[in-house]
């Protein structure tokens, strides 16, 4: 089983992939700990997509949780049985991002890289609120949704990722 989880900043994305590599004994890979540096602001893009075409390669099943369009995304998409899409509402998504930073205020959390202590600054709430959910990215998410109709799942909520999950445990019973 691969399957690929993307959607909204806050959302609950490496939270599932976390549910589901442990659940389903997948390999996990959190593309924020590729993708990152621990300035934030250097990335190494080619550097990265080895080490996630690596992965891909070397795991015929896989649990991946992020979105960066350079990072593989066509392969990421065409290869994964599931792709997850976590669709929740910026209220909330601003909710988790203030629990999360109470939790990890100063330190790493395991889904980002070593050295990216989690912040919370005026940029990254306005992301979280409108950039990250711009016309453009929904328009993308969109995109995705119709193209991969067949094994695109929209979770708006926990109720919805609890039953994604269900159906996953159903399917491998029969």
């Amino acid at each position: 089983m691969k399957i690929a989880i993307i959607g909204y900043s806050c959302s609950g994305k490496s939270t599932l992939a976390k549910r589901l590599s442990k659940e389903f004994d997948l390999p996990l890979l959190y593309l924020d700990t590729v993708h990152w540096k621990p300035n934030w602001n250097e990335r190494d893009d080619d550097e990265s997509c080895e080490v996630i075409g690596d992965f891909m390669d070397e795991h015929g099943s896989w649990v991946i949780d992020g979105n960066y369009k350079k990072l593989l995304h066509e392969r990421r998409m065409d290869e994964a049985d599931y792709i997850v899409f976590m669709d929740f509402s910026a209220r909330v998504c601003m909710k988790r991002a203030k629990q999360r930073f109470k939790e990890y205020e100063g330190r790493t959390r395991e889904s980002i890289t070593f050295g990216c202590d989690e912040r919370l600054d005026a940029e990254f709430k306005r992301w979280i609120k409108k950039d990250g959910r711009d016309k453009y990215k929904k328009a993308a998410y969109e995109r995705i949704g119709i193209k991969y109709k067949d094994k695109f799942v929209r979770c708006k909520n926990d109720a919805e990722v609890n039953a994604f999950v269900a159906s996953l445990h159903e399917r491998l019973e029969h």
